[in-house]
């Protein structure tokens, strides 16, 4: 009996011994349990979003801007500031010499009669000559007239004889007048030839062609140009296309080099050449700036009230036309579909609601930005 008990213990102890084995052996087997992280994993920005607050947008040179309204498209018409017609003089001298002096220059303010040059002039000198040595047959002749008038009263003269001497006094006052009136048209130059050259009208000096020393001859007799700076007009060159949508009262905006911008009427519109341009004349409303100004200005075609932005501010991503909208904490890319772009703005047909901050110039940064960050996250 004893003997029987000992082996039922022995066993159970092989029994509980094996399930130990057994169990040890499956909990060996188990894989272990991942280690806990430290930190969680930070949570995946959103698609096309880029924290950013808009000091650290400012720092970086991106500039947010207004989405405005008024589409359409635009011409850019070159032109340039002119006289009007008749309001510029070219001043010639009127005869042949040498220059001795020169009165004005470029730009110098004029008045009616004001001296520009004088020249020595040989053929002045003749001319004068020739207008004295009238003056004094003239004065012989009318002389005679009345002496044989007298004596023909008396009855020592026939009346034939003082008709031919009133017909000589006449003749002589006709070549006296002609002398006179060559020399007017001559400038009337003094005994010596001298010829001092005047300003046919009030202006300033556009161009200056005399020097002291230069010779003037028949085929090159100018002087100066003079220009009354208070009839200015604008002048622009615009292709067939825009041609047509011009008629005299139409208002343009013209842009001047340094920002300002200057507003101005239709007043005529050169038929355009084929294949060629159009040459529009306008009146400015205000001040012109001197001729010779270059300047150009902006024709709009169709307007209404669409939405625009600045060209630089819509960029492509992954393809698509985007423009980075400011959110609370940042920028997202939002896609847009454009219309037509003039005067450096973007149409936008749909994507925008028109009371949106947008970036402008520098949201090549963000997109630039974005992309990297993407980049990153797909690693």
């Amino acid at each position: 009996m004893t003997t029987r008990k000992h082996w039922l213990m022995t066993g159970a102890a092989v029994i509980a011994a094996l399930g130990v084995g057994f169990g040890g052996a499956r909990l060996l087997d188990s894989p272990a349990p991942p280690p806990a992280e430290d930190h969680a994993e930070e949570e995946a920005a959103p698609e096309g979003f880029l924290a950013m607050t808009e000091q650290q947008a400012t720092a970086a040179g991106v500039t947010l801007a207004a989405v405005t309204r008024g589409g359409g498209s635009e011409y850019r018409l070159p032109g340039r500031v002119s006289v009007a017609p008749g309001a510029e003089a070219r001043v010639d001298a009127p005869l042949a010499g040498v220059v001795t002096a020169v009165h004005v220059g470029p730009g110098s303010t004029v008045r009616r009669g004001g001296a520009l040059a004088t020249l020595r002039s040989p053929e002045g000198a003749s001319a004068r000559a020739d207008m004295d040595a009238a003056a004094a047959a003239a004065e012989a002749a009318r002389a005679a007239a009345a002496r044989d008038r007298a004596l023909f009263d008396r009855g020592y003269m026939p009346r034939a004889r003082v008709d031919v001497s009133e017909a000589e006094s006449r003749s002589a006052d006709a070549r006296l007048r002609a002398a006179r009136a060559r020399v007017a048209a001559w400038g009337s130059p003094g005994s010596d030839g001298v010829v001092v050259i005047r300003s046919p009208a009030d202006g300033v000096v556009t161009r200056l062609l005399a020097a002291p020393g230069v010779t003037l001859h028949e085929e090159a007799l100018q002087v100066a140009e003079i220009a009354d700076s208070r009839r200015a007009e604008l002048v622009f060159d615009a292709p067939p296309a825009a041609a047509r949508l011009l008629t005299v009262g139409t208002r343009l905006r013209a842009d001047l080099a340094g920002g300002e911008t200057l507003e101005a009427v239709v007043i005529a519109v050169a038929p355009a050449t084929e294949g060629g341009t159009a040459v529009v004349r306008a009146a400015p409303s205000g001040p012109a700036p001197a001729a010779g100004t270059v300047l150009s200005a902006r024709l709009s075609v169709g307007g209404g009230d669409g939405l625009t932005v600045p060209a630089d501010a819509v960029q492509t991503v992954e393809g698509v036309p985007s423009v980075f909208v400011r959110e609370a904490n940042g920028f997202r890319a939002r896609p847009v579909v454009t219309g037509a772009t003039a005067g450096g703005r973007i149409e936008i047909l749909s994507g925008l609601t028109g009371t949106e901050r947008i970036a402008g110039a520098g949201a090549f940064l963000l997109k630039a930005e974005l992309a990297k960050g993407e980049a990153e996250h797909g690693h």
